[in-house]
């Protein structure tokens, strides 16, 4: 690239160091490689945060993004776009931005006005229909798009419809080392002397290293020598999850296989210098990762380059580089093949140099100076083919052209009205109130907000514990005699009833269907399963349409991880049938409806024939369930146009008088995830508006003008008066708010995601 290069500002978008990542270190060395070698440009990175707080970052990091806050990408959105920066560089992997497969990143590239060069850093071959939208839509805002092998480029193009003059191949950088014998490295890790096997990055269950673990009992019995030295801290995520499990479980691996003295672990991230070092005092490099779906190894290339003989399973991108006597492949999960390949290349020094030789003068190509250039190539004719972006002018955009503001979610009362039994039922306006003590049914709630908290990234600390904390409380309150819930506990934890009534089974199966469904946590998912199965078959005996309404919701997040289960399917088609039944024995041309009274959690009802609907391909059940809803939607909406829902304070009897009070949370609740539903099952925009018209409710627009939820703690008002706000602050209520809140911002994470905002409201 000539010096005169008209690329003056980059900014580089993805992880940076000192974040523990491959991702992090790939962009903190590309960045400084392209600096380094264009120092007439300026370089910056624009960096994604996992972790509350951040981290102690360098200089080069000029803005942040939390990775679950959507907003904070539109900023960075406007810091590019105000500093004027040339190109955006963004490194892309689906776990490292959020919302839905990822997807707050597109919110950010469409609002930008510079080229944007992408490096996929992943290429799925079998992508979920959310992460393959990602990806086309990723492709389509991207001006070029930069692969690491052959491979990926084709698939690019095979499965996504990428055009193929928009892809570059750039190899994966590597720092520039010597071809040196490992001997010279070998006496700072008191290894001289040593035939040494290494292995290098974050640990974490799908890299294999017990497969090399089993096989080393052979290679010693050959040659008694060799160490095997695994280097690398355990992944954050698995850490974060699982502890170190995982490394301790490779321990007592080896201690069993009694190559405990032959064995190193170095559990810590080591800079490049060290890196440089560890990979400079092996003989040979093992990568015995377990699957074959990975189209780019850092650490592969990273030892490659040096010129290390490589023996590892043909995962995409190993099977690409390691060709034509460049290394050795073995097959995947197989200790006996690792171990006769090891010991064939330690029996032949020729054929080990050779291979040696061969990785080490292709690496020439990959030194980051080269790969430099070559990025800064696809940066200029980005630049070029882009000009008409850089062209769009600085728009402020009018309120139905952005996103909405949505409250801050709060978890001060929820966490008030916690403590180690579970959540209280009522409250004295902000203060828990113990002389009410707990219920089922409000458990059920708060466990199924934590799920859905955690998929927002919100407080995971504080939110597992609420997650555990209800989850005990409702395998306690399971029957395993009568196989029921109980429902009431006295504050000094004695159940007050002999089993709960039908509609609090439907809410905690529905709460538990959300725990096996959408929990990420292992251990919630299998008790969760337990319980479901025990406590699904007492729904089919109920006659409250409610239950069988909440039961099909909960059966509906329960075959979203276990969907052949036979047993569950057919209740599904049966408790659907039986609302159908239900609704062609009470609607009426005037009144399309279930029953003869519009009562509590109305909304539900036709939710629940919606979700099964479109999951069972029933066109009818599906209809009948939108044309419900939308009958109740039309009935709820005031002559000014604010939500209304019907009144506890008598309901609403076909022909009889509708009360307009006391107005319940529960309601808006109700309404906000029915309407958000029919939404992602029609993509009709009007659903997304009366979901938000029912959430308006809660924070003014109502019949009153007053607020029930408070922005200081997130509690919210039992009712809607004739004349005030409820000011006690119950679980039921505050849940009810809190609920919405949060099915709010996963659907607008959606919404800003995945279409333009300039369409929203048309």
């Amino acid at each position: 690239m000539k010096e005169n290069s008209k690329v003056r500002k980059i900014a580089f978008v993805g992880d940076h160091l000192p974040r523990k990542c491959g991702i992090a270190t790939f962009t903190s060395d590309l960045l400084a490689a392209v600096a380094n070698a264009h120092p007439q440009s300026q370089c910056f990175s624009v960096s994604v945060n996992d972790i509350k707080g951040g981290y102690e970052y360098p200089e080069v990091v000029r803005f942040e993004i939390e990775e679950q806050d959507l907003s904070s990408y539109l900023r960075a959105a406007d810091f590019l776009n105000i500093g004027n920066a040339d190109i955006v560089c963004l490194q892309h992997e689906f776990g490292i931005f959020g919302g839905p497969a990822g997807g707050h990143i597109l919110a950010f590239l469409r609002e930008l006005r510079m080229p944007v060069v992408t490096t996929l850093h992943t290429v799925l071959r079998e992508p979920r229909s959310d992460q393959r939208r990602v990806m086309q839509e990723l492709i389509s805002h991207s001006t070029r798009l930069v692969v690491m092998a052959d491979r990926g480029r084709q698939m690019l193009q095979d499965i996504y419809g990428a055009p193929p003059a928009k892809i570059d191949l750039i190899a994966h950088g590597i720092p520039d080392v010597g071809f040196v014998d490992p001997t010279y490295f070998k006496d700072q890790f008191g290894v001289e002397g040593k035939v040494v096997l290494l292995t290098f990055g974050l640990l974490s269950p799908n890299k294999g290293i017990e497969c090399v673990l089993n096989a080393l009992p052979s290679i010693l019995a050959e040659f008694p020598d060799v160490v095997y030295i695994v280097l690398g801290a355990t992944h954050p995520n698995e850490l974060r999850e699982h502890g170190e499990v995982y490394r301790l479980n490779l321990e007592i691996l080896a201690k069993k296989n009694k190559v405990e003295k032959h064995v190193i672990f170095y559990n810590r991230f080591v800079d490049l210098e060290n890196l440089k070092e560890f990979i400079g005092a092996a003989d040979l490099y093992i990568t015995p990762y377990l699957n074959e779906a990975q189209i780019t190894s850092g650490t592969l290339a990273y030892a490659f380059g040096a010129g290390k003989a490589v023996v590892s399973t043909p995962y995409w991108h190993a099977a690409e580089l390691l060709a034509e006597d460049r290394g050795v492949l073995v097959p995947f999960g197989d200790a006996q093949a690792i171990a006769r390949e090891v010991i064939g290349l330690l029996r032949d020094d020729t054929r080990r140099h050779a291979i040696r030789k061969n990785a080490y003068r292709i690496g020439r190509e990959m030194i980051w100076s080269n790969v430099a250039q070559m990025y800064m190539r696809s940066f200029e004719v980005s630049r070029l083919e882009g000009a008409a972006l850089s062209r769009k002018s600085l728009v402020t955009k009018t309120l139905d052209q952005r996103p909405r503001e949505l409250p801050e979610l709060k978890l001060n009362h929820l966490l008030r009205m916690t403590d180690s039994t579970g959540v209280f039922q009522h409250a004295i306006f902000s203060v828990p109130n113990f002389s009410e003590g707990y219920c089922s049914d409000d458990n059920a709630r708060a466990f199924i907000l934590s799920v859905l908290l955690e998929e927002l990234g919100e407080e995971p600390e504080r939110v597992r514990t609420v997650a555990s904390t209800c989850a005990a409380f409702l395998y306690h309150a399971f029957d395993t005699q009568t196989k029921r819930f109980h429902n009431h506990m006295s504050f000094d934890r004695r159940w007050l009833d002999d089993q709960g009534s039908e509609d609090c089974q439907g809410r905690a199966l529905w709460a538990l269907g959300v725990g096996v469904g959408r929990s990420p946590v292992r251990s919630f998912q299998m008790m969760a399963g337990q319980l479901f199965a025990l406590a699904l078959p007492a729904l089919m005996e109920f006659t409250s349409p409610r239950a069988w309404a909440f039961g099909l919701i909960g059966i509906h997040e329960y075959l979203r991880r276990l969907r052949g289960d036979s047993l569950v399917n057919q209740t599904r088609e049966m408790l659907a049938s039986r609302l159908m039944e239900l609704f062609g024995r009470n609607a009426k041309p005037d009144w399309c409806w279930f029953e003869e009274e519009l009562s509590y959690d109305n909304a539900k009802l036709a939710h629940a024939l919606i979700l099964s609907g479109r999951a069972t391909g029933q066109p009818a059940v599906f209809e009948r369930g939108l044309q419900a809803l939308r009958w109740l939607t039309e009935l709820q909406v005031s002559e000014k146009g604010h939500f209304r829902p019907i009144g506890s304070n008598g309901f609403y009897r076909h022909g009889g008088v509708r009360a307009n009070f006391d107005q319940q949370p529960i309601e808006a609740q109700a309404m906000v995830s029915a309407c958000l539903e029919a939404y992602r099952a029609t993509s009709d925009f009007w659903w997304y508006e009366q979901a938000q018209r029912a959430f308006d409710w809660f924070i003014g627009w109502n019949d009153l003008g007053l607020e029930l939820y408070s922005p200081e703690s997130g509690g919210c008002g039992d009712g809607l008066h004739v004349d005030r706000v409820n000011a006690n602050q119950g679980a039921e209520s505050t849940l009810a708010f809190l609920l919405s809140l949060a099915e709010m911002r996963l659907a607008q994470d959606m919404v800003t995601s995945f279409k333009d905002p300039i369409a929203i409201g048309t």
